[in-house]
């Protein structure tokens, strides 16, 4: 069995509100899934086409107490378990620590099984949990049942701001919460990892200051384009190219869940990233 996958979030409310926003089917329905039943401390499911194979519910609860909960998951064939605990930090903050077992990177890498999205499907809920905290508008969710991934979102900054942000890799390392290097012209390198030991994909289009694309092979073509409008920016982001049979859901979801975080980069003041390292 290979190593519990972990993430930790803080998140701007209080334990009890957390644990609310976790376990009241209403707001569930709101940040997390489509369809979800809970009836503690007996059930807690949810399914629907935000959920890996979410055709119905696959979870079973473990426990429930007021600093969180624990359930199995059936994901291809296996199940596993996720464990969601919270501890205070301060009087108006919470630390949220996730885990989950049965996430093998390589499922990321060769797409052999539903689990290698385990990873990002979680950054992506909770970032989308902290937004729903902070009263900010939500990314798009990842729809499982489509392969249609595009999303437009708006960022409270001018775009010359938000471009900086998107081709510095200082900046995007800062944001995104893991080094990323850029070579910001056609024919440059954009780096996960960083330039000197990362995975290289290939810029492949780019006009300054509007519009990037990036060739990642069999994920497909990344492309971002920005519009400014009454001082603030519309980031349209699309992916395309990809195998239609064995769409990169994984990568898509860790690219929609790191914008949340550029969103609060431009506009909360003194900004902290939400991401706790685990490691």
């Amino acid at each position: 069995m290979t190593e519990p996958m972990t993430i930790a979030v803080r998140l701007a409310a209080p334990v009890a509100r957390v644990h609310q926003a976790l376990t009241d089917p209403t707001e569930l329905r709101i940040w997390l899934a489509e369809h979800v039943e809970v009836d503690l401390p007996k059930r807690y499911e949810f399914w629907g086409r935000y959920t890996p194979e979410g055709d119905a519910p696959h979870q079973r609860l473990l426990h429930v107490d007021d600093d969180g909960l624990s359930f199995t998951w059936l994901l291809d064939g296996e199940e596993t378990t996720t464990e969601i605990t919270l501890r205070p930090d301060g009087p108006d903050a919470t630390v949220l620590h996730l885990s989950q077992t049965h996430f093998d990177f390589n499922d990321v890498i060769n797409g052999t099984s539903i689990r290698g999205v385990l990873q990002t499907y979680w950054a992506l809920a909770t970032a989308n949990l902290g937004a729903y905290l902070e009263g900010s508008p939500l990314l798009p969710k990842t729809d499982f049942t489509s392969t249609d991934f595009r999303l437009e979102m708006f960022i409270n900054a001018p775009a010359d701001k938000v471009w900086e942000s998107l081709t510095d890799s200082e900046q995007v390392s800062a944001w995104f919460g893991y080094p990323i290097g850029i070579e910001p012209w056609v024919g440059g390198r954009y780096a996960m990892g960083g330039l000197d030991q990362g995975h290289a994909a290939k810029i492949v289009d780019l006009e300054p200051g509007r519009r990037m694309s990036v060739d990642w092979e069999a994920p497909g073509v990344t492309t971002w384009e920005l519009a400014e409008s009454d001082g603030k920016t519309r980031l349209t982001f699309v992916q395309s190219g990809f195998d239609e049979q064995n769409p990169p859901y994984a990568a898509w979801a860790g690219f929609v869940s790191g914008f949340a975080e550029l969103r609060r980069y431009h506009e909360i003041p003194n900004w902290q990233p939400i991401w706790i390292p685990t490691n």
